[in-house]
């Protein structure tokens, strides 16, 4: 499995795209997109969300300044989005396909491992799953 968690073909990690998607969602939420706010939403510690948001940036993903803001860039904002949405559809689809209301654990095991016409094929399953 190690070979497809390589990074995809927007040179995002598996660990770039959660990064990247807690930013998103923190933005999305009004919460200041600070090393710290990151790190604690994402459990790890300020040191490894800094280092990360280097490689984000190197990327053009987003731009921050040590110590200060980070401000998510449009090329950034745009795949954050998309990462949003697959969680959004993935969980949804294990939610009606298992009968539950939480299945964030298995959307956190598989969403890295699918693709962009497989999330659409999924949400349009989901919608006739879901009577739209």
């Amino acid at each position: 499995m190690k070979e497809y968690q390589q990074a995809g073909a927007e040179g995002l990690t598996s660990s770039m795209e959660d990064y990247l998607e807690m930013l998103c969602r923190l933005q999305r939420e009004g919460r200041p997109l600070r090393v710290n706010v990151l790190a604690e939403s994402l459990h790890v510690r300020p040191s490894s969300a800094s280092k990360m948001l280097v490689n984000l940036k190197g990327l053009g993903y987003i731009d921050f300044q040590k110590y200060g803001a980070v401000e998510v860039t449009e090329k950034g904002l745009r795949e954050g989005e998309y990462l949003l949405h697959r969680h959004q559809i993935l969980h949804r689809f294990f939610c009606a396909l298992n009968g539950t209301e939480d299945e964030l654990e298995q959307v956190e095991k598989v969403e890295h491992f699918m693709d962009r016409v497989t999330v659409g094929n999924l949400e349009r399953l989901l919608g006739k799953m879901e009577g739209r």
